[in-house]
């Protein structure tokens, strides 16, 4: 790779010098010269590779601003959500940052910006009927069936991430103050240095479903908090894939099979039952962890907008006047 030709990588090819993307070069000098978690690896990874097939595919061996540019569009056209796009673009900025660092390529994605996302969310609440009838709806007088209660009633009462659930370990249910918490690794943190308040409702399927789990066998603390039972994968760790899953299967189990209804649905109705409960903005937010108080005053917006719809007061206006059309037609038909 040098600057002065401006290629990516030059490499030798028959019988002279072809400037060919090679991915496992840059991609491994880039994560080496980098302290990235491991699966933040994993993720730039993915996102420069799908980065440099489409260079291959569009025959560039010298990308410019413009072709970043038409990347993006492509990646959007391709129907990526916008966090997705957005993922790949930092990827790409930081890529070119350091090859310019290094003197290897010129930074030709300084400022690219990300898909913008739209406001609110992609995601639906649950209304307080349908949670009780999701939870009702769960048979836990089973191993499984006692999981999957205390998986969902958990998400829907904390608001707790898959992601959180899945890192989630026996030992990481504790007392403080006198209140049992969980502590969990939350999005974006390399340790378990953030809490859930575990109420008794909470807490009481979580018990039940460790006490079935050690009648049949031992179990550690050490442990994950939520476990396969399948033969293949016994006592393995649930991934955010399986706990999704598991969610998925219970709403369409209850006529909730809508693709806006899903496990990150589950965080979305906690954070909205707790700001209708009469948390304020700030417990909201310190309940579901959002970095940014901006996100949790969307919720506050949206539940705002709804109760003070200025759409039912046109609707009263317009339904005197269909009553009163209503009551002369009457007139004028007993006439």
């Amino acid at each position: 790779m040098t600057q002065g030709n401006n290629t990516l990588v030059t490499v030798a090819k028959d019988n002279g010098i072809q400037a060919v993307p090679s991915f496992d070069l840059i991609a491994d000098k880039f994560l080496e010269a980098h302290d990235i978690a491991p699966k933040s690896k994993a993720t730039y990874r993915r996102a420069l590779r799908q980065f440099f097939i489409y260079l291959d595919e569009q025959h560039i061996t010298q990308p410019n601003r413009t072709d970043l540019l038409a990347y993006k569009r492509y990646l959007i056209d391709k129907e990526l959500s916008p966090h997705t796009v957005s993922a790949y673009i930092i990827a790409l900025r930081k890529l070119f940052q350091w090859t310019e660092s290094e003197s290897l390529y010129p930074n030709i994605a300084a400022a690219l910006k990300g898909q913008k996302k739209p406001k609110g969310f992609n995601k639906d609440a649950l209304t307080v009927e349908q949670v009780r009838s999701l939870l009702t709806g769960i048979a836990h007088n089973s191993l499984i069936g006692a999981r999957d209660y205390a998986i969902i009633n958990l998400l829907v009462r904390t608001g707790l991430r898959t992601i959180e659930a899945e890192r989630a370990d026996i030992a990481d249910i504790r007392q403080q103050g006198g209140q049992a918490v969980l502590y969990i690794q939350g999005k974006g943190r390399d340790s378990k240095d953030e809490i859930v308040i575990l109420t008794e409702e909470t807490l009481s399927p979580l018990r039940d479903y460790i006490s079935q789990r050690r009648k049949l066998g031992k179990v550690k603390d050490s442990d994950p908090l939520f476990a396969s039972h399948s033969d293949r994968n016994q006592s393995q760790r649930l991934t955010t894939r399986s706990i999704s899953r598991i969610v998925k299967t219970h709403l369409a189990a209850n006529g909730l099979d809508d693709k806006r209804l899903t496990a990150h649905s589950l965080r979305h109705t906690a954070v909205t039952f707790s700001l209708l409960g009469g948390a304020t903005i700030q417990e909201a937010q310190g309940m579901a962890r959002h970095a940014n108080i901006n996100t949790t005053l969307i919720y506050a917006h949206n539940l705002d907008r709804v109760g003070k719809a200025p759409e039912r007061k046109i609707d009263a206006l317009i339904g005197d006047l269909v009553n009163n059309v209503n009551i002369v037609n009457t007139k004028r038909a007993t006439v």
